[in-house]
């Protein structure tokens, strides 16, 4: 069944199965995960990186940006997640596609040829790991209490 809304759940890690309608968040990870919006149930996962997607979360809702494209799937789904809701795009022909992943390809090159000399953050950074722990912590709470 095609959704209209996604509800956070933030969790520390995804699960290995995802319930339809909501969007998992893992802070320790930078992703988000949520089933397909289209009820195709493939799962979606979108790297929270300043080069990919941007979470915003304004204490009860989140988004996500930019648009989730599911072109490469059947369903060929695109649309945005913006404060909890699903919003549908128009369905792109093959050259659109085409145009979008190119200029997700350029993107992605710029963004890491600007920022080559950024050193990337270790996974076993004990000091990044703590700095997220109290926000993981109340986000968990908010996300157990708003079901």
């Amino acid at each position: 069944m095609r959704q209209t809304a996604l509800v956070p759940s933030f969790v520390d890690t995804v699960p290995d199965v995802l319930d339809d309608g909501l969007l998992y968040i893992s802070i320790r990870f930078r992703t988000a995960s949520h089933l397909c919006a289209c009820g195709c149930a493939t799962t979606v996962v979108t790297p929270i990186k300043p080069a990919k997607w941007r979470l915003t979360y304004d204490g009860k809702t989140v988004s996500l940006y930019p648009s989730i494209g599911r072109w490469q799937l059947p369903c060929r789904s695109h649309y945005w997640i913006r404060k909890n809701q699903i919003i549908w795009a128009r369905p792109f022909d093959d050259d659109e596609i085409a145009e979008v992943l190119q200029q997700d390809a350029a993107d992605l090159h710029d963004y890491y040829a600007a920022h080559s000399e950024a050193q990337p953050i270790a996974p076993g950074d004990n000091a990044v790991a703590n700095q997220g722990r109290g926000l993981r912590e109340r986000l968990n709470k908010w996300s157990h209490r708003h079901r």
